[in-house]
C-alpha cells in the first residue's frame, strides 16, 4: 500500500509540473527577419523605426519589468503575453495568462515592481511575477456595454486609477460606475471617484512638470465627420467632464439633451472644458510625455499621442502618432505629425494603440491590426 501510494506521488509530481511547464512554454513566433527596419513610415528625422516583436495580433498595452521583459495585453485574444529579452532582442514570447475576459489595462506597482496588476472587463486581479503566487482578484468592475477596456495606471500618491468607459455611444448611464475614473488603494480597497462625464478616457497619464494628470477622450458618433471633437483634457479629482450633455469647450449637445435650461449647462465650474480639442474620430488611445533625458530639446515636455483611425468617417482620419507641442508650462501651441504611413489611399497596414516612452530616445508602440511592437529609437 505504502508503495503504491509512493508511486501515486511521483505521478502527481509529474503531471503537476508538465502543466506548469507547458503554462510556460513559448506560443510559435516568427523567425525574424534579416532586416526589422520598418519601410515605407514617415518617422523624425534622427530615428529610426524597428519591429521588435509580431504575432501579437490585438496587441493594445505594455509595460516592462525590472529585468527588462515586456509584457502585453490582447484583450481580442483574452490573454496576456510576455516578451523575452535577451541583448535588446525577443529571445521567445509567451502567453502566460490566458482564458481572461479582454484584458487590457496593465500596471506594475510601484512599491513591489514585481506585482502586475491586470484589468480585464469585469475585475482588476494582481499577480507576484516570476512565482508561484496565485492571480488575487482586488476589485470587480462593470462589464459588458459598448466600451469593454478597461484601463490602470498607479498614480504619483502611489494609488491604483482605473477608466471606465461608457456603456453606449450616448445615454443617461444607470450604472454608476460607468464613464468615470475611480482610485483605490493598491489591495483594492477605498475605491472612489475621481472624475465623471468622460465618455471613454482609455489612456491617461500624469505630465512629470507639474503632476497633473492628462487622459485621452473619444467624442460621440453619429454627429458627422466633424462633430464632436475628440478630446486631450487635463482631469481633476471631482470634476465633470460633460459626457454626454456636453462636450470639447463646453458645447452642447443638443442633438441628445433636450431639456431647457435656464441657464447654460455646460459652463464653468459646472463642467470642465477639454484641455485641447483634436480632430473627430481620430480615436486618440496612448499619450506619453517626451522625458529631457536623450530626446532632442525641441520635443521636451511634448505630448506623443497615438490615433487609432476612424471607423466610421466619410474620409478616413488617424491611423498615425501625433505630436502635440507644450512648453515648459504646459501650454499647447500646436499639433504635427510624427510618425504616419500606417494608411495609404485608404489601405490601413496598421492601427497605433499604447505607446511606451523612455530615457534614451526609445519608445515602444503597440499595433492591435498588425499585430506588431514597435521600437522608436535615435540613430
Amino acid at each position: 500500500m505504502k508503495s503504491k501510494l509512493i508511486i501515486l506521488a511521483i505521478v502527481a509530481v509529474l503531471v503537476g509540473g508538465y502543466f506548469v511547464w507547458n503554462k510556460y512554454q513559448p506560443t510559435p513566433v516568427p523567425a525574424p527577419s534579416s532586416d526589422e527596419t520598418v519601410t515605407g513610415m514617415q518617422i523624425p528625422p534622427g530615428f529610426q523605426l524597428d519591429i521588435l516583436a509580431k504575432g501579437l495580433s490585438g496587441a493594445r498595452v505594455i509595460v516592462q519589468d525590472q529585468f527588462g521583459n515586456f509584457w502585453v495585453s490582447r484583450p481580442s485574444k483574452g490573454v496576456v503575453t510576455t516578451l523575452e529579452m535577451e541583448d535588446g532582442k525577443v529571445r521567445r514570447q509567451v502567453d502566460v495568462f490566458k482564458n481572461m475576459s479582454q484584458p487590457h489595462g496593465l500596471a506594475l506597482d510601484p512599491q513591489h515592481p514585481l506585482n502586475l496588476y491586470i484589468a480585464e472587463t469585469d475585475k482588476i486581479s494582481r499577480v507576484p511575477l516570476y512565482s508561484d503566487g496565485e492571480i488575487e482578484k482586488i476589485a470587480d468592475l462593470p462589464g459588458g456595454g459598448g466600451h469593454s477596456t478597461r484601463t490602470i495606471e498607479f498614480g504619483p500618491d502611489n494609488r491604483l486609477y482605473v477608466s471606465i468607459g461608457s456603456s453606449c455611444n450616448v445615454c443617461h448611464e444607470e450604472n454608476q460606475q460607468r464613464a468615470k475614473i475611480f482610485s483605490m488603494n493598491p489591495d483594492g480597497s477605498d475605491l472612489k471617484e475621481f472624475a465623471r462625464g468622460l465618455r471613454n478616457t482609455v489612456f491617461f497619464t500624469w505630465s512629470y512638470v507639474d503632476g497633473k494628470m492628462w487622459g485621452t477622450e473619444m467624442g460621440r458618433d453619429l454627429l458627422g465627420d466633424d462633430l464632436p471633437p475628440d478630446e486631450i483634457n487635463i482631469l481633476t479629482e471631482g470634476r465633470n467632464y460633460g459626457w454626454p450633455n456636453c462636450y470639447g469647450k463646453n458645447i452642447h449637445d443638443d442633438a441628445f439633451d433636450k431639456n431647457t435650461y435656464i441657464r447654460n449647462p455646460c459652463m464653468e465650474p459646472f463642467e470642465a472644458a477639454s484641455h485641447i480639442d483634436l480632430q473627430a474620430h481620430s480615436a486618440p488611445l496612448g499619450l506619453v510625455f517626451v522625458p529631457e533625458e536623450g530626446w532632442p530639446e525641441e520635443y521636451w515636455y511634448d505630448l506623443l499621442v497615438s490615433y487609432h483611425g476612424s471607423w466610421n468617417r466619410s474620409e478616413p482620419t488617424g491611423y498615425k502618432i501625433v505630436r502635440l507641442k507644450l512648453d515648459s508650462k504646459g501650454k499647447y501651441s500646436g499639433v504635427e505629425d510624427f510618425i504616419t504611413g500606417w494608411i495609404k489611399d485608404g489601405a490601413v497596414s496598421g492601427r497605433p494603440v499604447g505607446l511606451l516612452i523612455q530615457p534614451g530616445g526609445t519608445m515602444y508602440i503597440t499595433d492591435d491590426h498588425a499585430g506588431v511592437v514597435y521600437k522608436l529609437s535615435r540613430k
